[in-house]
């Protein structure tokens, strides 16, 4: 039925008011390709998730780094993030991370508290409900690290500028200036 809809409003204005016949569905070239595109891939998670927790008893954030697959302990909470993934730096930052967190208090039996997506941007979005801690996703690895120059020398650098001249020497230091 949608399909003669379509074939029909394809038709130009008044073209079956004069009495043109409606068109045959088998005369029609095809409209959809045969081979559908395949989707494309998901974007490949990172190895480990930087989240921080916040306890609201003594105000203290601590950073807390989870590697997918493996719980890690907070307070009395086990958190393991199952799937981290942070934009490139090209993009809008974001992260999104999968992480199920439950609660291990000694006086109670352990229970389920979190288990569902935390996004970077929007950590009050989707946050856990809990008396005691807060948890947020803050970061994941997935992007290759960058190169760190280092300089394990000790000795003094002389950094020429563009219009320096090789006259140019090391002023010496005022006395007592390197206490």
């Amino acid at each position: 039925m949608k399909f003669w809809i379509f074939a029909l409003m394809l038709l130009p204005a008044g073209a079956l008011a004069q009495g043109a016949a409606a068109p045959n569905p088998a005369a029609m070239p095809a409209m959809i390709p045969e081979a559908a595109v395949p989707p494309p891939a998901p974007p490949q998670g990172g190895t480990v998730l930087t989240m921080r927790g916040l306890d609201k008893i003594t105000g203290r954030p601590t950073s807390i780094v989870a590697p997918i697959g493996k719980p890690v302990q907070f307070a009395t909470l086990t958190i393991t993030a199952r799937f981290c993934y942070s934009t490139p730096a090209s993009e809008t930052p974001e992260t999104t991370a999968f992480v199920q967190i439950e609660d291990h208090r000694p006086d109670q039996a352990a229970r389920s508290i979190f288990s569902g997506w935390m996004y970077g941007s929007s950590p009050g979005l989707n946050g856990v409900e809990h008396p005691l801690y807060d948890v947020w996703a803050i970061s994941c690895n997935n992007a290759p690290a960058p190169a760190v120059a280092a300089n394990t020398s000790t000795a003094p650098v002389k950094v020429a500028a563009p219009d320096s001249s090789d006259k140019e020497g090391l002023q010496a230091l005022p006395e007592g200036a390197g206490q």
